[in-house]
């Protein structure tokens, strides 16, 4: 028995829109008009750091529950860094994040250190975490108890 997960994304799009679709589930992915966008969804980086929030909170709450730790609610807050002129085309400058930083607010009757252990698992077993991770990425995570 293989253990092997597949994701499938297909779609179309008009312009600077993306109009896409995962299982039975539709994503608009578009850009601010001063990117020549219409604004009907978040732009792809955005939508890149709500899947790393997303995904941190599946594998905190698998990680809990393993765990039997009182998680009842993480609030995220992602920030990601890049210079423009990397996108724009200036061929010695990266394209992609130079820096991701999470801020966690964790409601939860757990100690310091018992959420220091979720944190520690939750970001070594996150696909998109780790992907950051090997794509050498300075990622921070910060986890408090709220």
């Amino acid at each position: 028995m293989s253990n092997k997960m597949s994701f499938e994304v297909t779609g179309h799009t008009e312009k600077m829109k993306s109009n896409l679709e995962a299982k039975n589930h539709s994503i608009v992915i578009d850009e601010p008009p001063e990117m020549g966008g219409t604004d009907q969804g978040p732009d792809p980086l955005s939508n890149l750091l709500a899947s790393l929030a997303g995904c941190e909170n599946v594998i905190a709450n698998m990680v809990a529950k393993e765990m039997d730790f009182d998680l009842q609610r993480i609030d995220f807050h992602v920030t990601g860094e890049l210079d423009s002129r990397g996108l724009m085309g200036q061929a010695d400058v990266q394209p992609y994040f130079n820096k991701v930083t999470i801020h966690a607010k964790v409601q939860t009757s757990e100690s310091e250190e018992r959420l220091n252990e979720l944190k520690e698992k939750t970001d070594a077993r996150c696909p998109v975490y780790t992907t950051f991770e090997a794509a050498n990425i300075p990622i921070h995570a910060e986890w408090t108890i709220a």
